[in-house]
């Protein structure tokens, strides 16, 4: 198929094929892979919210600019933290590789202010350039403001623009190369159960991730291209996409996060225009693309280039995956392109992967089985089954093993903690050497918190342990009350959060929070009695069901739904009103007042 047209009149994005022999990440360090990747022709490019291209970025000029700020950088410090506000912008790749020049260690910061507000975003970038211990920090421009309120008080040499770390004095020297065992960088989780903790990461551990994933994960052939939307503070957007393309020298085009939430299509446009052959994002990224889309709306598209469309960061929803390639598939999408996948930052990025060109299969197995006696087994015809996608064999050289909450190892189909063990496994968190302890054992083996279980080999993830709900003697996932919730058509993808509170009979008592732009008081009540039949029917609870504004539930800065934020604000939302009185959105049935009152005044006495 020909190469389509661009989707603008101006400079044209740097070119698919580089122009040089391709590597897969066989390099020793960040930097020597830019070294290569600049010896050909691919790199970054940068479109806005009308699908503009407005800046190219070859990985030539990158390492000339990346060098030359280096040299402004060496003198705060090697081994120092650089926080980094990380926008789609080109300013941060350059400083992110003149840390890796320079020796500094490089911390992504988020890029996301409406993640309650500015006061709220302002307080965040404090806390993390506080437990980061900075040096200095960067911002674009349109962030810098933020980022002075944030660093005000600080002792920091410099917050400030591209602009303003060029005006530092010079290191005469050049600073010399980094070693394997330094520190690449320090990626912040998400922090959807506890404040984000730093994953301290080598230079040894990412480039042994990055070559698990292209070589084994989903291998590269000639003529791949990446498309990309997601945010350079997560894992996946800054390791899977930014770090990834250079150490396979691959031109990729980037879209604004906050482009993509307004207009999902642009990304189908450009992975179409471009002839994109690789494109990721979380499962709500494929929802919102297909809730979005409107008849005739994929007639001017064609993604039939489109070969892995990789799927992870979440609990992924068969159903979901489904809806989506129902809606693209007149623009030649084709479902085998799914590549469900399992990671972490704790792992640098990538655990496992399915088999490329299968698409998303899945393991439908018995719910009550699984939630009573943690067995993944197939359902009986008739009983009620619950369906997980496979996320493949861990990488090559990557040890999984399930455990049960006394450490002992699990056999097949046997639901438990996942550890994992590798060569990409983080160092530990930064300044946090208890956190450490308690992920992290002697002899290397992570506790992810995340729970699944193995079949055949292949990884099967079913929630993270801190957000499972015990009703009744039964495990009730809450991401499964959250998808009930978003099958509702007053509801949008990730504006349910589901958690468990103490209820008066020593028990615990399922809470669903909803977020709804409707305000007839007729229809509030109608969704609230259709949830709580469905919650009924489906998982044989009762459940509290609150439903509230947009914007009031609390979100990581991955965009993530915070369910331990969320349990706490309801419960402060109970300290003046009554679960027992009935109010418009909120169904209270049970009440847990008293004893989640009890626990709110204990909480507050800490």
């Amino acid at each position: 198929m020909n190469r389509a047209e661009p989707l603008h009149d101006g400079p044209a994005p740097t070119p698919t094929v580089s122009g040089v022999a391709l590597r897969s990440a066989d390099f020793a360090t960040l930097a020597e892979a830019l070294d290569y990747a600049a010896t050909g022709d691919s790199g970054f490019n940068f479109y806005d919210g009308r699908g503009e291209l407005t800046a190219t970025l070859p990985y030539r000029v990158l390492r000339e600019r990346a060098l030359e700020m280096s040299r402004h950088l060496a003198p705060l410090g090697r081994g120092q933290r650089l926080a980094l506000v990380a926008h789609t912008h080109p300013d941060f790749v350059v400083m992110f590789y003149a840390c890796q020049y320079a020796g500094l260690v490089p911390v992504p910061l988020p890029a996301a202010v409406h993640l309650g507000g500015r006061e709220a975003y302002i307080r965040h970038l404090r806390q993390l350039l506080r437990d980061c211990n900075a040096v200095a920090a960067f911002a674009p421009s349109e962030f810098i403001g933020f980022l002075h309120e944030a660093s005000e008080g600080l002792s920091m040499t410099l917050a400030g623009t591209a602009d303003d770390f060029r005006t530092l004095a010079v290191a005469y020297d050049a600073p010399p190369p980094p070693a394997p065992e330094e520190l690449a960088y320090l990626q912040y989780t998400s922090g959807s159960t506890r404040f984000p903790r730093g994953t301290m990461i080598r230079q040894s551990a990412v480039m042994a991730n990055l070559r698990g994933i292209f070589n084994d994960g989903f291998p590269l052939v000639e003529g791949d291209r990446f498309c990309s939307w997601l945010p350079y503070y997560h894992d996946m957007g800054l390791v899977g996409i930014v770090l990834g393309c250079v150490a396979t020298q691959r031109s990729v085009d980037f879209l604004p996060t906050r482009d993509f939430a307004m207009r999902p299509r642009l990304w189908l446009k450009l992975i179409s225009r471009n002839r994109a052959t690789i494109s990721f994002s979380p499962p709500f990224g494929y929802t919102l693309c297909a809730r979005r889309l409107r008849a005739g709306d994929t007639d001017a598209l064609d993604l039939s280039s489109w070969r892995v469309a990789g799927v992870g960061a979440e609990m992924i929803h068969p159903e979901s995956l489904g809806q989506f390639a129902a809606a693209v598939a007149s623009a030649g999408f084709d479902a085998r392109a799914f590549l469900p996948c399992y990671g972490m930052a704790e792992c640098s990025l990538a655990v496992s992967f399915a088999r490329p060109g299968e698409g998303a299969t899945s393991d439908q197995i018995d719910v009550d089985l699984l939630s009573r006696g943690g067995e993944a087994r197939a359902a009986s015809a008739g009983g009620k089954v619950k369906t997980f996608i496979n996320c493949g064999k861990p990488l090559p050289g990557y040890e999984v093993e399930i455990r049960d909450d006394r450490g002992a190892v699990l056999g097949e189909r046997r639901c438990g903690r996942i550890h994992l063990r590798g060569a990409s496994v983080m160092s530990g968190y930064f300044g946090n050497h208890e956190a450490s302890r308690e992920v992290l054992s002697e002899d290397g083996w992570l506790n992810t918190g995340d729970l699944g279980y193995l079949a055949d080999g292949a990884l099967y993830i079913t929630g993270r342990a801190k957000d499972l709900m015990i009703i009744k003697g039964r495990n009730i996932w809450p991401q499964d009350l959250e998808y009930l919730a978003e099958q509702q058509p007053e509801v949008r993808p990730t504006d349910a959060s589901a958690f468990s509170v103490p209820d008066d009979d020593d028990g615990e008592t399922a809470v669903l929070v909803v977020q709804v732009r409707e305000s007839d008081p007729d229809r509030l009540a109608s969704l609230s009695e259709r949830l709580q039949k469905a919650i009924q029917s489906e998982f044989g609870i009762q459940c509290l069901v609150e439903l509230v504004a947009p914007h009031t539930l609390p979100r990581t800065s991955s965009g993530k739904l915070s369910r331990s934020t969320a349990r706490k604000e309801f419960l402060q939302r109970l300290s003046d009103v009554a679960l027992s009185e009935p109010r418009i959105g909120l169904v209270a049935q049970p009440a847990p007042a008293r004893a989640a009152r009890e626990e709110l005044a204990l909480a507050a006495s800490r």
